[in-house]
């Protein structure tokens, strides 16, 4: 019996050991989140890397979201999707990681992958005004002006003052043949960049 105890004894000592070599206290996880800001601030992208890995688990959403931003400044487009869309599986509502992962996709032409993305955070986040603009801006490559419209109108009301809605919604209103209302709108765009070339040349176009 007392050989029995000692062995149980021995197992748990070893099992111990083991879980401690892969579980980080939350000390070591700060002290390499801080060493790797310090690398990345430095440019060292591959060090600041090597410091989340030190401590890296896959169920880490900060981790995983952490190596999509390193690998997408390290120009590792690939990795950096693949840990951004680790992180969104582990909180399926992330909208930061969503946003994160067009990052890449952009860079790396997968504007379809990145258009997805946009996608879904609307369906988490209706009124999203990055997301809203950015699909506003594929319909009006596509020429549904009018499909576009909702889009931009959406984020104008939002932020009225916002240059880039005011200004796309002032050419999908000129393509829809909204022309004074298209001139109002390209007239405040140039209140926020005054000499705005794009902006300048929809105005002209709406007094023609």
């Amino acid at each position: 019996m007392e050989f029995l105890k000692k062995k149980l004894m021995a197992i748990t000592v070893i099992l111990l050991l083991t879980s401690s070599s892969y579980a980080q206290t939350p000390a070591q996880n700060q002290k390499a989140f801080s060493d790797s800001y310090s690398a990345e601030l430095k440019s060292d992208y591959t060090g600041a890397i090597a410091d989340i890995q030190k401590v890296y688990q896959a169920d880490c959403y900060e981790c995983n979201l952490r190596l999509g931003w390193l690998y997408y400044y390290a120009k590792n487009y690939t990795l950096s999707m693949d840990y951004y869309q680790k992180a969104i599986n582990l909180k399926q509502y992330s909208v930061e990681a969503r946003l994160g992962y067009i990052k890449p996709a952009n860079e790396a032409k997968q504007y379809d992958k990145a258009y997805l993305k946009y996608e879904e955070i609307l369906k988490i986040d209706p009124y999203n005004s990055v997301a809203n603009y950015w699909v506003g801006m594929n319909y009006y490559f596509a020429k549904k002006y009018d499909v576009a419209a909702k889009y931009f109108e959406l984020v104008l009301n939002m932020y009225p003052f916002d240059y880039d809605a005011n200004h796309m919604l002032g050419w999908t209103y000129l393509n829809l043949g909204k022309t004074d209302q298209a001139k109002l709108l390209f007239e405040k765009a140039l209140l926020n960049r005054p000499g705005d070339a794009s902006a300048t040349a929809g105005l002209g176009k709406c007094k023609q």
